[in-house]
């Protein structure tokens, strides 16, 4: 079968082709806007692309499907051609269902943050499991290099994402997943631009929850009160919860490094040692299930590593071996991924475009270099949400522990975050021109400094022309 995907170089889309793919039928696709990750990662597995919504593309490829993604809607010359040519089409997140879910164990993991790292986690426990997971994740997981696989039967990992489905199906995606395993890491509002409030989007998560079975598994953070919320609608399965505080109920953490572990965090000023993130003890209804020792900073990441841990165990996997995988576990492609480091200067790329994931993604690098390393924040404020302004009194925050704030705002945003500037002060920089921008940051930087990177898109290539100019 010779299917057509509109839009494939999301990183959702991505997997579907790479799926598709995997199983027999030729694929090609259309995108706009295409860069890597995800166009390197397709093109290497001999999947054509084509720049551009030309309808003549259809035309002349003439396809059995065409799988249509949520970036496209009416009013694109191909989504028009294939409604008045009355061509088979469907969406990624049914395709997926119909064609690779259907009789599977799936896992997913939902929430406002965190689902590409944790789905990764969790694919990765699975894989050294010996089970060998199918997955697809909204990334590319450094221990597998792609975003997703078939993989053996049953087990199916999969990144649910609350956003609708497509131009002709609004629900979430998610709600085609049908999961008999359900990660639920977190709620905020988000996606401003189809969701109305935080009510609407608590909606789409009881609809989520609504799929699980009764024998399934739902694991939350207890302190989340958006999904407590969610939760009080009605659940109908199992409940395993996740809290930061130390009790005897479910699944709790307790940070290392204390003083017999020096070796890790970062110093403070009155010569102790700060937890970072690196090192922490699981507990299982207050026994201890041994302790995490890996790459990756951040209290973020540890909320993310115990529910994988949580997951695992749903599908049969020792806690022991859980925390021995995650001991090696490489981090996803652009979450505090280094670039480089030239003259002492160190670059980092960052998915972070939320105030709650830039806070955290900041914070994880503070406790990590300490406070007499700066950080140099470089955000570039692009998702809808974002352009939206919905963000603006509550970014500035997100971004204190940054020493300097370098926000790239093109022309068609520009004028859209004068009060978030202002509240920012001294430290916030503002720059209409990528070049202008580059030249700034580098008369700004010092030896030893961090500079983050941090969007949702490919920033115009700033991480690599840092890194030329230092």
């Amino acid at each position: 079968m010779h299917v057509h995907i509109l839009g494939i170089c999301g990183t959702f889309m991505g997997g579907i082709a790479l799926l598709a793919r995997a199983n027999g039928h030729r694929v090609t696709g259309q995108d706009a806007n295409v860069y890597p990750p995800m166009s390197t990662q397709l093109e290497d597995q001999g999947i054509e692309l084509i720049q551009g919504f030309a309808e003549d593309i259809i035309k002349e490829l003439s396809p059995d499907v065409i799988i249509i993604g949520n970036a496209l809607s009416r009013g694109n010359p191909a989504v028009e051609y294939v409604l008045e040519q009355n061509l088979t089409y469907t969406s990624g997140a049914q395709w997926l269902y119909e064609n690779i879910l259907h009789d599977r164990w799936v896992l997913a993991v939902a929430g406002t943050h965190g689902k590409t790292t944790t789905s990764s986690m969790l694919a990765w426990v699975l894989e050294y499991a010996g089970l060998n997971p199918g997955f697809l994740i909204g990334g590319v997981p450094e221990n597998f290099g792609v975003s997703a696989r078939n993989g053996n039967n049953p087990f199916f990992v999969v990144e649910a994402d609350e956003y609708d489905t497509a131009f002709f199906d609004k629900r979430s995606k998610f709600v085609h997943y049908h999961p008999r395993t359900l990660i639920l890491n977190n709620l905020e509002f988000d996606h401003a631009d189809i969701f109305e409030d935080l009510a609407a989007i608590k909606k789409q998560f009881h609809h989520l929850i609504r799929t699980v079975p009764g024998n399934g598994l739902i694991i939350y953070p207890q302190d989340d009160k958006s999904l407590q919320d969610v939760l009080s609608m009605g659940c109908w399965s199992h409940l395993e919860k996740y809290s930061e505080k130390n009790n005897n109920d479910g699944w709790t953490v307790k940070l290392l490094p204390e003083s017999s572990l020096s070796a890790h965090g970062s110093s403070l000023a009155d010569g102790s040692i700060q937890a970072d993130g690196s090192v922490f003890e699981v507990y299982w209804n207050g026994i201890s299930q041994g302790i995490v020792r890996w790459d990756l900073v951040g209290l973020h990441n540890v909320s993310n590593a115990v529910v994988a841990i949580a997951a695992a165990r749903h599908s049969g996997v020792p806690v022991k071996y859980a925390i021995e995988a995650l001991t090696k576990f490489k981090n996803v492609k652009r979450r505090m991924e280094v670039r480089g480091t030239v003259n002492s200067v160190t670059v980092y790329d960052d998915f972070a475009h939320h105030p709650t994931a830039i806070a955290t993604t900041i914070d994880g690098l503070r406790r990590k270099v300490g406070h007499e390393q700066r950080i140099i924040a470089i955000l570039e404020p692009r998702s809808n949400t974002m352009k939206m302004q919905v963000h603006n009194q509550t970014l500035p925050d997100s971004l204190r522990q940054a020493d300097q704030v370098f926000l790239y705002l093109p022309d068609d945003y520009a004028d859209k975050f004068d009060d978030m500037l202002e509240l920012l002060g001294n430290k916030g920089h503002v720059y209409y021109e990528i070049e202008k921008l580059t030249s700034a940051i580098l008369a700004e930087t010092k030896k030893n400094d961090h500079l983050l990177v941090m969007s949702n898109g490919g920033f115009c290539g700033i991480h690599q022309k840092l890194l030329d100019g230092l």
